[in-house]
């Protein structure tokens, strides 16, 4: 099975808008190291007063930074963040999630899920930026870069003024193409709260949804479409569930599970085009095999592309996608740097480029760039993968799904367990224990998982085909990693 492929140090000076000195140290895969200083033009020309450090990006990876930004005692008058998003930063992944329930199956919202909550955090509501002293602008995405003359040009014709650049921009939802019926009144994609209320409002009338995409969202948006009791069906063109990391047997145990839910699959089906009715609303999904899934509410879950949007001259990352960076997050121009899922960088334990679209990067990547940025932290950022996912979670459901997923899924798999309710699979190449998911596991066991990935021990592959149970097996891995 393919592996999943989904990448400074400052002179503090006392605030002035007229000078900033940024020094960098050496690079290992290379990027130059140099002092820059600027002289800034008189302050009527720019529309921020926070100018030693922006953030462009509202997401989660603007969030987690601008704390460690206020954990450092460095964001108070310095700190401006430019945002397309009407909110504050929040924890996307609830969008898929809790935020789809049903009203009547207690739905997240706002600001019930700001950052930094979902790592245990500080609620960070509107008022917690201004009481730091943080500099925000809403609903106004940056669409220009001078890097020469360290400016940013907004939607709305404002210029910002900048020291040191964050890009945590995110990524966009892959949309299907106008011409196929991509943005039909009733098609809908999921990448920010406007787009999930507009879902809502189609989920409390709909009858017949179609999921197009069996990974992570499809997947998520099925599981909350079940919670509304509406006949939902899953389109995609492979072959089984959620390809790049689930196996083919243990698809099969999800796919049952969704079916016991009602969920119908429409498994290697291809889409010729979205049809609509003579309201012109979405209608039915016309298959290239000539058949036709009427539906009325219709959730586009394809995958995502880096929003690199006017920082494409900073260069890059042709295999992966979005713009390169180094282990510090800096990126081939002076004081900017790159975050999150936008950022290619080097997954320094597997030697490779990655560019990973998941929250647990997201935050990592902000706190560790940040910190090198305001301190003398000079390590490599070194990830370990890890994704997750919690399904079926609202009031009533007979079960609740969550897996986590730690590591490299390469070389061949060992399943254990029989899904009622726990079931892992290993991972293992040439001899070494290379990952490992875990299906309703227990808060001990999950804490297991990162332990097992990184430390990657020899395993006995006899011994761990022949346990009898999860916990048996986790234990054969647990002992190997003492040896």
């Amino acid at each position: 099975m393919s592996s999943v492929r989904t990448l400074m140090v400052t002179l503090s000076l006392p605030r002035t808008h007229g000078l900033s000195l940024w020094s960098p140290q050496s690079s290992p895969i290379g990027f130059r190291s140099f002092r820059r200083s600027y002289v800034a033009a008189s302050s009527s020309a720019f529309a921020n007063e926070n100018r030693e450090f922006v953030i462009v990006g509202g997401g989660n990876a603007a969030g987690y930074a601008a704390r460690t930004f206020v954990e450092h005692d460095m964001a108070n008058g310095r700190l401006c963040i430019v945002s397309k998003e009407a909110y504050a930063p929040y924890e996307r992944p609830a969008l898929t999630k809790a935020y789809l329930f049903p009203l009547d199956k207690k739905p997240a919202r706002l600001p019930g899920f700001h950052t930094c909550v979902g790592s245990g955090g500080e609620r960070q509501t509107p008022d917690w930026y201004k009481e730091k002293g943080i500099e925000m602008f809403y609903e106004d995405p940056v669409t220009g870069i001078d890097i020469e003359k360290q400016t940013l040009t907004t939607n709305s014709g404002k210029q910002l003024k900048y020291g040191s650049l964050i890009i945590a921009t995110g990524c966009t939802a892959s949309r299907f193409p106008d011409k196929i019926g991509g943005n039909l009144p009733g098609v809908h994609y999921v990448r920010d709260v406007a787009d999930a209320d507009s879902l809502i409002s189609s989920l409390e009338k709909a009858r017949k949804v179609v999921v197009v995409g069996g990974g992570y969202i499809g997947m998520e948006i099925a599981a909350a479409a079940v919670g509304w009791k509406l006949d939902t069906t899953i389109i995609f063109p492979e072959k089984h569930l959620l390809p790049r990391l689930f196996t083919p047997s243990l698809s099969k145990r999800y796919e049952e599970l969704y079916q016991e839910n009602g969920v119908k699959f429409l498994k290697g089906a291809s889409i010729k085009n979205l049809e609509a009715g003579s309201g012109g609303r979405i209608a039915a999904v016309k298959l290239e095999d000539g058949s036709a899934i009427e539906a009325d509410t219709v959730i586009i879950g394809i995958g995502a592309k880096p929003a690199v949007g006017p920082f494409e001259r900073l260069g890059l990352n042709t295999n992966v996608g979005g713009i390169q960076v180094d282990g510090q997050f800096r990126t081939s121009a002076p004081g900017i740097f790159a975050i999150g899922d936008v950022a290619a960088f080097p997954l320094k334990m597997y030697d490779r480029v990655a560019r990973v679209e998941h929250v647990d990067h997201a935050r990592r990547s902000a706190q560790h760039c940040i910190k090198a940025l305001l301190s003398a932290q000079t390590h490599t950022y070194d990830y370990l993968p890890y994704f997750y996912s919690r399904v079926f979670e609202y009031e009533g459901s007979p079960r609740k799904v969550w897996w986590q997923f730690f590591g490299d899924n390469v070389g061949e798999t060992i399943e254990i367990g029989n899904f009622d309710p726990k079931i892992a699979t290993f991972w293992v190449d040439s001899g070494k224990l290379k990952g490992v998911l875990l299906e309703s596991g227990s808060t001990e066991e999950f804490e297991l998982l990162p332990k097992l990935a990184r430390g990657q021990p020899s395993v006995d592959k006899a011994k761990l085909q022949n346990a009898s149970s999860v916990e048996e097996a986790l234990n054969i891995a647990r002992t190997s990693l003492q040896v």
